[in-house]
């Protein structure tokens, strides 16, 4: 899922230099309380692993940092209401694919003439993306034809292909095995180290997150209690 570029919003913190600021928010879901007065700046370049049992909020983060969901209470200030060259990709837990279209064609949902040169070189990112992550040969296959893994491959290169600021991504390993979930993070840290990639993960996968830097937002019930360093794990 895609959030689109927009207006610049003239809102900001002390630190202006952050790319995602929550400030005192809250969601609630009727009776449910789903975030708790949640105060959270992630800087550009950053690698934050979201982490926290079932029910803990984790998709409800997610889904506030990428604008599909607003706040109770408190402020949300997003990438995309900053600087109009700001662009953040979603890859959800349900991947939100088109079953009846091939693996290439779901991919392809991603081209946009105003950040790509040609549809040749756009074709020649896809190439190599899907070769680095092993699903070269199955291009043509239907989505519906695919099994969990490789769906979660196909969208998290839709979501690459957009070349965003941020990439955020809710539990995209939960269909992979070891090799194929590190083997994912790997490209993923290519892109973080030579592209600036921002990428907010969240997972339950603590092995993975040993093996990578990064920082960790732990939530319980809804609440922050704690956020920094990996050495928490």
């Amino acid at each position: 899922m895609l959030t689109g570029r927009s207006v610049p919003s003239q809102a900001g913190t002390k630190q202006q230099n952050y790319l995602f600021h929550l400030d005192n928010l809250s969601v609630e879901y009727g009776s449910l309380k789903a975030l708790k007065s949640v105060q959270l700046t992630i800087y550009p370049g950053e690698i934050l692993f979201v982490t926290g049992p079932s029910g803990a909020g984790k998709t409800s983060l997610l889904s506030v940092l990428g604008g599909h969901l607003e706040p109770t209470t408190g402020k949300a200030i997003l990438p995309h209401q900053r600087s109009s060259k700001h662009f953040v990709s979603t890859v959800f837990q349900d991947l939100r694919l088109l079953q009846k279209k091939t693996c290439e064609d779901n991919m392809w949902m991603a081209y946009d003439a105003s950040i790509y040169n040609s549809k040749n070189d756009f074709y020649r990112d896809l190439e190599d993306l899907s070769r680095m992550l092993q699903v070269q040969d199955f291009l043509g296959r239907k989505i519906e034809d695919c099994n969990g893994g490789l769906k979660q491959k196909v969208a998290m290169i839709r979501a690459l292909l957009c070349k965003p600021t941020a990439l955020l991504a809710d539990e995209p390993t939960s269909s992979l095995d070891k090799d194929n979930s590190y083997r994912l993070f790997e490209v993923l840290n290519h892109y973080n180290h030579k592209k600036g990639l921002t990428l907010v993960w969240a997972t339950h996968n603590k092995e993975l997150i040993k093996q990578f830097p990064g920082k960790i937002a732990h939530l319980e019930a809804g609440r922050l209690v704690y956020s920094g360093h990996a050495c928490f794990i």
